[in-house]
């Protein structure tokens, strides 16, 4: 299938890779501003939920913490209550908020969840003393991935090209465990792509473009790169699981959000 070209016009155009990091042990370069997307429609997205299998966590005590935290004040907001423990708990605590808000208020509700976990004094203090920088970024890439994997799952830094320098600051997943738990490209884009973009750019300062490859549910957060505008973002392009289970239960469109 041909590859579909969308391209943002900013200055000196350039064509840069939806996802440069599919081989994780390539470098590659980027700006700093995304000036073209090329990407490739998600045609296996279809089979991907009947043909891959599912990983098996062991979380530890700060993981179930972390879960069970994140859970409850996500039920909280929307006054339901989950059956379900554990990280199980916490994608039916997503659905009923991806169920009964629309998208602006997802992502509002998430921020505000997030907000609640880490109180504003220690993000303004930690916005102080690490502005842009080198250091900034590869210092949020390595906290990401030893503070966040119980969310998103196995996940390693890698190192890239910014601004003609070597850098590690971007955040590789290698299946990302809440777009596998929910199959759901919206409750993707919305409740943690689009709410983790917006969350650490005003909470910390620091830009990060957040690049979902929905055919391997692989994920690269790119720390120092302003992500595009919803309506020009691929991810927003891509259709949903055939298997996923909002879609099936309320018949929505999950790439209309």
């Amino acid at each position: 299938m041909e590859a579909k070209l969308s391209v943002l016009v900013h200055h000196n155009c350039s064509l840069l890779p939806l996802n440069p990091l599919r081989d994780k042990h390539r470098r590659f370069k980027y700006s700093p501003h995304v000036l073209a997307f090329l990407c490739r429609p998600a045609r296996n997205s279809t089979q991907l939920s009947t043909t891959s299998s599912k990983n098996v966590y062991k979380d530890n005590w700060f993981d179930r913490i972390a879960i069970n935290h994140l859970s409850h004040s996500l039920q909280e907001k929307t006054g339901m209550r989950s059956s379900k423990n554990g990280y199980d708990g916490l994608v039916e605590a997503a659905g009923m908020v991806y169920r009964q808000l629309g998208s602006s208020k997802q992502r509002e509700l998430v921020i505000q969840t997030l907000e609640k976990a880490f109180p504003r004094p220690i993000l303004s203090t930690i916005r102080d003393l690490l502005p842009q920088s080198k250091f900034a970024r590869e210092f949020y890439a390595v906290f990401t991935t030893v503070f966040f994997a119980w969310l998103v799952g196995p996940c390693e830094v890698v190192e890239s090209e910014f601004e003609g320098r070597k850098e590690k600051n971007v955040v590789h997943i290698k299946k990302c465990r809440f777009l596998e738990g929910t199959n759901c490209v919206g409750m993707c884009t919305n409740l943690c792509k689009m709410s983790s973009q917006m969350f650490i750019k005003n909470s910390l300062g620091m830009p990060v473009n957040m690049v979902p490859n929905f055919d391997d549910m692989s994920c690269d957060m790119i720390f120092g790169q302003e992500p595009p505008l919803a309506i020009n973002d691929p991810a927003f392009m891509q259709p949903c699981f055939k298997l996923c289970k909002e879609n099936k239960r309320t018949h929505k469109n999950c790439t209309s959000q």
